[in-house]
């Protein structure tokens, strides 16, 4: 401990000189940071981080050990901050940022979350700061990924996954959250109000499965309030196609088109027009 202790204060103190022997000139870091900001569910995950690059050299295995606790980037060690709890391949996690960790290995990783999210590097990691621990398949790749990088990808409603790339390493993580109750709680309170959210309701039950004859009572308000629209034409015929109502959702999508060449309305058109297709 001692020797780490003394080998921060160092690089402290380097900094600190570098720092004023530089003032008023402006470079770029070698590692660039970044901010990635995904909604998910009602709330957002926030990851900040810094990108090495490769430069030819042989990093994962290499200047980044396996089997060694890394930072998951560069400089600070990379945080991951959740508005609302998630589900981390299995793992349920509360709101609060992260300490985000990791263990290469070359067919599998270590991911750690860490209750120590304010730490350089990982010189002062402690494993009893660990919220959770998990692991995940490695994969190589053929193509080199020069700058580390950390993506959001396949992002639904409530699911995305977290992609890791880097040198010829893949992996990726599973995040979800799960607001269905919530969602339902609020739609059912604001519906004893006066203005009352007919389309988002209708658009959420045909979307998440649940009751169609409710959703198609909703869209019929939609629909009257609204008679020369397209719009609640199109999610008319596609309750209706979901309820296996065919001949009724073919004659819905096709008033659609009608409206919608009527309003100059392309992409209703389109809309419209690929329902009754499904519905033919």
């Amino acid at each position: 401990m001692k020797n780490i202790a003394y080998t921060l204060l160092s690089a402290m103190l380097f900094c600190a000189t570098f720092s004023v022997n530089a003032q008023g000139i402006k470079m770029p870091q070698a590692s660039s940071g970044q901010t990635i900001i995904q909604d998910l569910g009602l709330g957002k995950v926030t990851i900040a981080y810094s990108r090495p690059n490769v430069k030819g050299r042989k990093m994962l295995g290499g200047q980044e050990p396996y089997g060694k606790v890394w930072r998951t980037g560069a400089n600070a060690a990379t945080t991951i901050t959740f508005t609302d709890e998630v589900t981390i391949e299995g793992n349920k996690v509360a709101p609060g940022t992260y300490g985000l960790f990791t263990i290469p290995d070359p067919k599998e990783w270590t991911i750690i979350l860490s209750k120590t999210n304010k730490t350089w590097g990982a010189y002062t990691y402690k494993q009893e700061d660990d919220l959770l621990r998990f692991k995940v398949k490695a994969i190589n790749t053929k193509e080199l990924v020069e700058t580390f990088t950390l993506q959001f990808d396949n992002v639904m409603p409530t699911s995305a996954d977290l992609n890791l790339a880097w040198e010829h390493t893949s992996l990726t993580i599973h995040i979800t959250t799960d607001i269905d109750a919530r969602v339902m709680a609020s739609i059912d309170e604001a519906m004893k109000g006066e203005k009352k959210p007919y389309f988002a309701a209708a658009q959420y039950y045909y979307s998440n499965d649940k009751d169609m004859n409710k959703a198609l009572e909703w869209i019929n308000e939609v629909e009257k309030a609204s008679p020369k629209s397209p719009m609640p034409k199109l999610w008319k015929a596609r309750i209706l196609l979901k309820m296996g109502n065919k001949k009724e959702a073919l004659a819905t999508a096709q008033e659609g088109v009608s409206l919608a060449k009527e309003s100059k309305n392309d992409e209703y058109e389109r809309l419209n027009a690929a329902v009754a297709s499904q519905a033919k």
